[in-house]
């Protein structure tokens, strides 16, 4: 089996952001995946403020904040101030209405940019998270190097994004695959790679396959009750390919199970230094890597 990175047929379309931007702020993509929009939900989000060690006066930037709820849960959880970019202009919108509706507009604030070309200056945040996002950026290592140069000197970075540890069947390596954050997951050890090279010293990394597995067992659910909806005459389905989602899914699952899909939490650090990073086996659902 092998996990080394490929040169994907979609990492060069110059629309696959776009296509991103568009399938996350639809109806559907709450529906199936939830308001968080990502495994482990929010949970998994105090996860990384935790190990960002967030507090008040922390200046925390979202990469691909969609509607909010992350960047709103953080700068109500820790007391931080969040500031949320995404490629939508539909999810910016109603994440400002989220954050007003939540009175944090003091402590939040949201526009339009791109993880390749964050509109801001050097050394502006004190942290930055990015969830289940990294893996479809087209240049993940000008994404890295954007975040390198937005941290401040003693900033960190939290990655949490699906990662690909072996050979996947051919549905999962398709435009759904890619817009389902799949097609273009690495691994581990190429995900620290690529922060390595923007000169981001790793510290941790943990994995949390079942994450993944509940959400992805989550999507094939409400598919499920999709599919009876529509026999029933009550939505329309008529601009979704059912077959291939369920058919992606189901892949998905199978991917999982034997371990060639999964999920995981990189932290790396802005500050100067090569980290020592051990592997735990995989012992229980989830394993853990830590600096030694």
């Amino acid at each position: 089996m092998s996990a080394e990175p490929q040169a994907h047929p979609f990492s060069s379309r110059p629309d696959i952001v776009s296509c991103c931007a568009v399938a996350y702020e639809s109806e559907w993509a709450t529906m199936l995946l939830g308001d968080s929009l990502h495994p482990g939900g929010l949970q998994l989000t105090q996860r990384l403020g935790e190990l960002l060690n967030l507090n008040h006066e922390s200046r925390v930037l979202d990469v691909t904040a969609g509607r909010g709820t992350s960047a709103i849960y953080l700068a109500q959880t820790f007391g931080c101030h969040v500031t949320g970019i995404d490629a939508s202009s539909a999810n910016t919108v109603a994440a400002i209405a989220r954050a007003t509706e939540a009175n944090l507009t003091d402590r939040t604030s949201f526009s339009c940019a791109t993880a390749g070309r964050l509109p801001f200056r050097p050394s502006t945040f004190d942290a930055i998270i990015c969830e289940c996002a990294f893996c479809t950026f087209p240049d993940k290592s000008e994404a890295a190097l954007e975040f390198a140069r937005v941290l401040n000197p003693d900033g960190a970075l939290a990655l949490s994004d699906i990662v690909r540890r072996a050979d996947l069947p051919s549905s999962l390596d398709t435009l759904l695959g890619w817009i389902a954050c799949i097609g273009g997951a690495q691994s581990e050890a190429n995900y620290a790679g690529i922060l390595t090279e923007a000169d981001l010293s790793m510290r941790t990394i943990e994995q949390h396959d079942e994450s993944l597995r509940e959400m992805a067992e989550q999507v094939r659910g409400r598919l499920l009750t999709a599919d009876l909806m529509s026999k029933l005459g009550k939505i329309d389905l008529s601009t979704i390919d059912l077959e291939q989602a369920q058919q992606l899914v189901r892949d998905a699952i199978s991917s999982i199970t034997i371990g060639a899909l999964g999920y995981a939490v990189l932290i790396a650090d802005k500050s100067a230094g090569t980290a020592s990073v051990t592997t735990v086996e995989n012992t229980a659902s989830d394993r853990s890597f830590t600096n030694t």
